[in-house]
């Protein structure tokens, strides 16, 4: 079994890498729907349609144009998250997302940070880098 240090990540906005990272996430959820009767001992379901979400985080960079400037509210990227690096061989997510939320953070004794917030629009598709 593999497993990857999170220094490899990177997050690209088409074709733009995203500078600054620190984290991001990814969830895919499925809604589902109840089929349980009277008299179930227990519940049961179908599963319908499938989604996903996630986040980033990264310092401010307000000098990263085709990045963290790009993913302004509503807007909709092409996102590419790369949890082992970018490296022939190597897996990654993509797909079409909204830009949901944005948010800067400000400490007096910390770096100023950036946190994107996106929603999928469409399917997300697990690819190996080429």
């Amino acid at each position: 079994m593999s497993t990857h240090h999170g220094k490899e990540g990177v997050v690209k906005f088409g074709a733009n890498t995203v500078a600054e990272v620190t984290e991001f996430t990814v969830e895919e959820e499925i809604d589902t729907a109840d089929t349980t009767v009277m008299g179930s001992v227990a519940k049961t379901h179908k599963p319908g349609i499938p989604g996903w979400s996630g986040s980033l985080s990264c310092f401010w960079d307000e000098g990263d144009t085709t990045g963290q400037a790009a993913a302004t509210i509503g807007a909709s990227l092409t996102t590419n998250l790369y949890p082992e690096g970018t490296a022939t061989g190597a897996k990654y997510l993509s797909g079409t997302a909204t830009i949901t939320g944005v948010s800067v953070g400000v400490a007096k004794d910390g770096i100023d940070t950036r946190t994107i917030q996106f929603l999928g629009n469409g399917a997300l598709s697990h690819a190996t880098a080429s």
